[in-house]
C-alpha cells in the first residue's frame, strides 16, 4: 500500500509500505477519511521532532479490517465503524486509565504519525484501546474531524466547565475555532467569532456565530463591549495561537479564558491584572471518553461538521494537498479512500 510522508522540509513523499497485519490485542483499520489537521503544518516543515519514516494523519476514521489475538468481538468486529484516540500509552496508570494515555506517567507514550504510522494510507494497525464507535448518523469525514481538531474545541469547551448563558468569544475561525464557535452556540452561549480573514468569518454563522468580527479591521475591545454593555466577555477561547493580548483585552472580571493555538506565546504581569480575578488554562486535544461524548452531541444535534472540509484529496494528489493547505487561507481537507 501507499502511505504519506513529510521529510520535514515542506514538502511529501509518498512511499510504499506492506499492508499491516494486526498483533495480538491490535486491530487493522481499513481507512475511509484522514483529515488534515493544522499541525501536520509542524510536522511538515520539520519545525517538530518526529520519526520521518512513518505514515503521517492523526485522525483517521474507518472501518475494523480484521483483528489480533486476543481481540474479541465485544471490544472490536470485522466490519464496525470506527474512530480512532490517536495516543496510547501503557495503559494501566492513572492517567490512561481515565482515558488520557497522551498523558501517560509511566510509558514515553505513542501519537499517530509522530512515531507510529497514521492514517494517510488505506490502512492502519492500532491497539484496540484506541478505537471508539463511530455512530451511524456521522460520516467518516466527520469522524476524522472529532478525532483531533473538533474533539479539541470540545476538549477546551470541557475544560472551561461549560459555555451555557455566557459571551464568549471565539478568537481564530480556523478549524477548531468553527468547531469551539459551533459548539458554544449549541450549549447555550452567545458567541462572538473573531479572525482577521473574512472568507474564514463567512464560514462562522454557518457554525452559529452571533457576531463576527475582523479585528484588522474593526475594535475588537468596543465591539464586545457593546454586546456585554461594558462588562466584556465571560469566557474566551484563543485558538488561532497568535492573539493573547487580544484575549486578555476582552475578558471580563471573573471571566475564563483557555488557550489551545500553538505556538500560542501568553504572558502578563500579574499586579497589572490579579484583581480581575481570571481563571486563564490550557487545553490539549480531550480524552477517550470527550471523544466519544463529542460524537454524541453532534450526532444528536445534528451539528454540520462535514461543513467544515472545502477540500477532498486523494492519496496520489499529496503533494498538491498540502501545498494548498499550507496556505491557510481556506478550510480543512480530507483525505477519502474508497472501500
Amino acid at each position: 500500500m501507499q502511505g504519506i510522508t513529510f521529510p520535514g522540509d515542506g514538502s511529501v513523499e509518498i512511499k510504499d509500505f506492506p499492508e499491516p497485519t494486526p498483533g495480538p490485542g491490535e486491530v487493522v483499520v481499513a481507512i475511509r477519511a484522514s483529515g488534515m489537521c493544522g499541525s501536520d503544518l509542524h510536522f511538515y516543515h520539520g519545525n517538530f521532532e518526529f520519526d520521518h519514516s512513518v505514515i503521517q494523519g492523526h485522525e483517521p476514521c474507518g472501518v475494523i479490517h480484521s483483528v489480533g489475538e486476543g481481540v474479541n468481538e465485544a471490544a472490536a468486529r470485522v466490519g464496525q465503524r470506527v474512530m480512532l484516540h490517536h495516543y496510547w500509552g501503557c495503559g494501566s496508570c492513572r492517567r490512561c486509565r481515565a482515558g488520557w494515555p497522551q498523558m501517560c506517567e509511566t510509558a514515553p507514550g505513542t501519537t499517530m504519525a509522530i512515531h507510529a504510522n497514521g492514517g494517510h494510507a488505506p490502512f492502519a494497525v492500532v491497539p484496540v484501546s484506541t478505537i471508539l464507535p463511530l455512530p451511524d448518523a456521522l460520516s467518516f469525514k466527520a469522524g476524522a474531524a472529532i478525532g483531533c481538531g473538533t474533539g479539541t474545541a470540545w476538549g477546551a469547551i470541557k475544560r472551561l466547565g461549560g459555555v451555557e448563558d455566557t459571551v464568549t468569544v471565539v478568537i481564530g475561525q480556523g478549524p477548531v475555532g468553527l468547531s469551539a464557535t459551533m459548539f458554544a452556540s449549541a450549549l447555550g452561549a452567545k458567541v462572538i467569532a473573531v479572525d482577521v480573514d473574512s472568507t474564514r468569518l463567512e464560514s462562522s454563522a454557518t457554525f452559529g456565530a452571533d457576531v463576527v468580527v475582523n479585528s484588522r479591521e474593526e475594535s475588537l475591545d468596543d465591539i464586545v463591549a457593546e454586546h456585554t454593555g461594558g462588562r466584556m466577555a465571560d469566557v474566551v477561547m484563543e485558538t488561532s495561537g497568535h492573539a493573547a493580548k487580544d484575549a486578555f483585552g476582552v475578558l471580563g472580571t471573573f471571566g475564563r479564558v483557555v488557550f489551545t493555538g500553538l505556538p500560542g506565546k501568553v504572558d502578563f504581569v500579574t499586579q497589572e491584572i490579579y484583581k480581575k480575578q481570571w481563571t486563564i488554562m490550557t487545553s490539549w486535544t480531550m480524552s477517550q471518553m470527550e471523544q466519544s461524548r463529542a460524537a454524541d452531541f453532534i450526532a444528536t444535534r445534528n451539528l454540520p461538521v462535514d461543513a467544515l472540509y472545502s477540500h477532498s484529496w486523494t492519496i496520489d494528489q499529496a503533494a498538491e494537498a498540502y501545498e494548498w493547505f499550507d496556505k491557510q487561507d481556506a478550510g480543512k481537507g480530507v483525505f477519502e479512500f474508497e472501500a
